[in-house]
């Protein structure tokens, strides 16, 4: 599971995105943006970088060291070519072809090119050596609150929650959709209906309802990723139960009943046993040290 964050060069966000085994993998195009100043030619900083026989070199080794699945008759091709003034190379065509996971190229609302801790160095020390100092101090800053046993145990119960989302789509699969007869390409309306079943018992509307009404958070972030501590809690407990539910041919309307009745009764056991403001008075205190 991916844990989105962030940190700030320049008065520039730059997103850092952190897997369950907290390897940072940092956008290289927001890099750009905070050392230049601005949008444009992003891509082409990145390619120039890219290009340079040194950069495929140092991109190489690393693969070789971290990745068993790396291609490296491609990468001696490519090789070979590099440092050539014809040699160009994106950084989609580096991961098609070489299976490289060290660079990720994202398209979408989401997108830009990220690349892992190390090699967002490399990258940063060719911009500016000044540049990659702040990268990597703010980057050990966001680690070392990551790194936190607090943070690991709810970074856990995030997980938990996901599988239980698996889970969830598990029963979806194996016991709802047999019965429905829907076409294979259309089998997504039904998770979907599923979800947005938790969505409206939990926060009141569904996701797009939610988008539609917070344009400006949904342009980064999810309904569920701006859920409070006991939001979350009760999301974790809803899919294991409507899982269950749906196993045992219970009716939409009827688990719709039972889910909202369970989701008012824990939410009101959370919110006595104030859990919520508990975690966020520890999770300032962390934040507090770790900034010290």
């Amino acid at each position: 599971m991916t844990q989105k964050a962030n940190i700030s060069i320049n008065n520039v966000i730059i997103n850092v995105n952190q897997s369950d085994d907290l390897q940072s993998y940092i956008c290289l195009t927001d890099m750009v943006r905070a050392y230049a100043g601005s949008e444009e030619r992003t891509n082409i900083i990145i390619q120039n970088w890219m290009r340079l026989k040194d950069t495929i070199d140092y991109l190489g080794f690393w693969e070789k060291l971290n990745n068993p699945s790396f291609n490296c008759i491609e990468f001696d091709a490519i090789k070979t070519q590099s440092g050539t003034n014809r040699f160009i190379l994106t950084a989609k065509e580096w991961c098609e072809k070489t299976g490289a996971v060290g660079i990720i190229s994202k398209a979408g609302r989401y997108g830009g090119t990220y690349a892992h801790r190390d090699i967002a160095y490399h990258f940063g020390m060719w911009l500016s050596p000044e540049f990659y100092l702040l990268i990597v101090k703010e980057v050990q800053r966001l680690e070392k609150g990551a790194n936190n046993p607090l943070i690991l145990q709810w970074n856990l119960k995030r997980m938990l929650s996901k599988t239980n989302y698996t889970i969830h789509t598990d029963a979806i699969k194996g016991s709802l959709l047999p019965k429905l007869s829907v076409e294979k390409k259309k089998e997504y309306l039904i998770y979907a209906s599923e979800a947005d079943l938790l969505n409206v018992v939990l926060f009141g509307c569904t996701a797009k309802e939610w988008e539609q009404a917070n344009p400006d958070l949904a342009k980064d972030k999810n309904m569920r990723e701006t859920a409070s501590i006991n939001e979350l809690i009760v999301l974790s407990n809803l899919e294991s139960y409507n899982a269950e539910l749906i196993s045992k041919g219970i009716n939409r309307e009827e688990r719709y009943t039972l889910l909202s009745d369970m989701a008012e009764k824990q939410l009101t056991l959370l919110q006595k046993a104030n859990t919520d403001f508990e975690f966020k008075l520890l999770q300032s205190n962390i934040t507090k040290q770790v900034q010290e």
